[in-house]
């Protein structure tokens, strides 16, 4: 049981890092292309804002999703009731 919960804080702590780090990257490149279609076409920028604005809700979309997992790996664990039965 104590492996179960040890093994689930892991798996938390994996969600929560490796969706802040790839959320990180996905704004550094979205970050970049949004300044360089800014300079390349400054008539644009008010499209391409609108779009980057709406790139970056989907990006942190899915870093909440993973922090929604690991809370309920961490307080609603659904694996400790089979554990139990084991």
């Amino acid at each position: 049981m104590e492996t179960l919960l040890g093994f689930s804080a892991i798996a938390a702590a994996l969600l929560i890092g490796m969706g802040a780090f790839g959320t990180a990257i996905g704004f550094g490149l979205l970050g970049g292309k949004f300044l360089e279609g800014a300079a390349r076409q400054p008539e644009m920028v008010p499209m391409l804002q609108g779009k980057m604005f709406l790139i970056a809700g989907l990006l942190d979309a899915v870093a909440m999703i993973g922090v929604g997992i690991a809370f309920m790996m961490m307080y609603a664990n659904p694996f400790v009731e089979f554990a139990k039965s084991l």
